[in-house]
């Protein structure tokens, strides 16, 4: 089966996260082929190669953003160099480049690999896996596309998810001051929140909600935000600012809940090494490859502070989460062995 046919099979095969036995039933049987072990892990697979050299660690998830139905209006097709479909490029494509690294490699390492059903809601069932996996390995490779001209990251964002809960008092709203608005606490809140962002640091208030009616003040209201963040002192200087919260309206009450669901994947010594394998490597091919940083999170920040990571080794696309999400079709094969001449890299 070719690159592309196999890319079609797969996002044929629709995989919302919590709906992915029928895809990981395929994936098992094409890492059965090329892997000395394969087992399931709940939801979840776990392949091994067995090698004289200290294990790398390959990453991949099956689980789309896309619920079942979704082919009906965006079928796969093909548009010139390019692959349509949902989950092409988030990341059924880098599945397809992480099989073909497979059947191109002999390496001397010994080879551990994840495809997790979870990361798009931020594997919170496959953390224990992941880090067993880690444990012991030199190098983790991430499967997920690469930066916009096809670039490397080595540093990701941290992402918190949280959610602002405001209690106030209901009143008529012809009697404002019997009551404590609590939209209008919700609002000095957000203002707060906002200032928090800077240097880096990313604060987005996605969802505002509250009251009953236009003419009751507002007994509740909620802001729900993500909080992006390059570095782990970023995080705690992030913690404590939210740990200081406090209501402005007399009478408001104010309760903080979520947390963070990624720790940030900074940019390690042991990631630029990787890095400039992967550009040797690249040379080679053709490819001109360089290191980025990046707002969105992958399981590479969850493995990153037991490993050195080099993420989005995946084909080159875009549109990932939205309508116009592909992959360029030439990219397979070449990131394929891309990742290929980098497992066989000695020493790593």
């Amino acid at each position: 089966m070719n690159l592309v046919e196999l890319l079609r099979e797969l996002v044929e095969i629709e995989s919302p996260t919590g709906d992915t036995g029928e895809i990981q039933a395929r994936l098992e049987q094409e890492l059965r082929a090329v892997c000395a072990g394969v087992e399931r892990r709940g939801d979840h697979l776990y392949a091994t190669i067995e090698g004289d050299e200290p294990p790398l660690l390959l990453l991949g998830h099956v689980d789309t953003v896309w619920p079942r139905g979704t082919l009906a209006r965006m079928p796969f097709r093909l548009d010139g160099d390019r692959a349509y479909g949902p989950g092409t490029h988030d990341m059924k494509g880098g599945l397809v480049v992480l099989l073909e690294a497979l059947r191109r490699t002999e390496t001397r390492h010994a080879i551990r690999v994840v495809v997790n059903a979870d990361e798009e809601i931020g594997s919170p069932e496959s953390r224990s896996l992941l880090a067993e996996a880690a444990a012991g390995a030199v190098a983790a490779f991430v499967l997920e596309g690469p930066a916009e001209g096809g670039h490397l990251k080595t540093a990701r964002k941290g992402i918190g998810r949280f959610t602002l809960t405001v209690r106030g008092r209901a009143a008529h709203a012809a009697t404002p001051a019997e009551g404590v608005s609590a939209i209008e606490e919700v609002t000095h809140q957000v203002l707060r929140l906002q200032r928090l962002a800077g240097h880096g640091v990313s604060v987005n208030v996605g969802l505002v909600s509250g009251g009953t009616r236009e003419n009751v003040v507002a007994a509740g209201a909620e802001a729900v935000f993500d909080v992006r963040v390059p570095t782990l002192a970023d995080r705690e200087r992030i913690d404590a600012a939210l740990g200081e919260l406090r209501p402005v309206l007399e009478g408001a009450q104010i309760e903080l809940a979520g947390g963070w669901t990624r720790p940030p994947l900074e940019r390690s010594q042991g990631a630029a090494r990787l890095f400039a394998a992967a550009r040797e490597h690249g040379r080679q091919l053709g490819l001109e490859l360089e290191e980025r940083s990046v707002a969105g999170g992958s399981d590479g920040n969850l493995v990153g502070q037991l490993v050195p990571v080099l993420d989005g080794l995946g084909p080159e696309g875009g549109g990932a989460h939205a309508d116009d999400e592909h992959v360029l079709i030439a990219s397979l094969a070449v990131r394929a062995e891309l990742l290929a001449m980098i497992l066989r890299e000695p020493g790593l």
